[in-house]
């Protein structure tokens, strides 16, 4: 995926009021000085912008899951996903949070014991044990 976009960034200085009201608030939410590339490209769109932030604001603000548990999903899934740009982004994040390398190391084992596993149980198709069903 390293590479050339398929749309130019758009920078802050050349961004809208409406964009730069959403990059304002991803700094702000964020404790941070720059925007990074994933949202300089969806700025082109500034609704499909904004309600992506606001969504991914959502998701990973505190809940029942603290926020390093959190970004090891997010990079279990944009692993699995192929997500060149997310699995950098989210790792880096998660290393931010307290991320050990062990940790990483440990979660890539799982993803890919899952994915295989995954693709066993589908090909194979065995019946879901009684046991792992809810009760009604």
């Amino acid at each position: 995926m390293s590479g050339k976009a398929l749309v130019g960034l758009v920078e802050y200085e050349m961004a809208s009021a409406e964009v730069r009201a959403v990059y304002d608030d991803i700094m702000e939410t964020r404790k941070s000085d720059w925007i990074n590339n994933f949202w300089k490209v969806l700025a082109h769109d500034p609704v499909l912008l904004k309600r992506t932030w606001e969504s991914i604001k959502q998701v990973m603000a505190p809940g029942a899951l603290d926020p390093l548990t959190k970004e090891l999903i997010y990079i279990a899934v944009s692993a699995t996903n192929g997500c060149e740009y997310c699995t950098y982004s989210h790792t880096a994040s998660a290393r931010a949070k307290g991320m050990t390398e062990e940790q990483f190391m440990e979660l890539l084992s799982v993803v890919g014991m899952a994915k295989e596993t995954n693709r066993l149980a589908n090909a194979l198709r065995p019946p879901v044990d009684v046991q792992f069903q809810p009760n009604d």
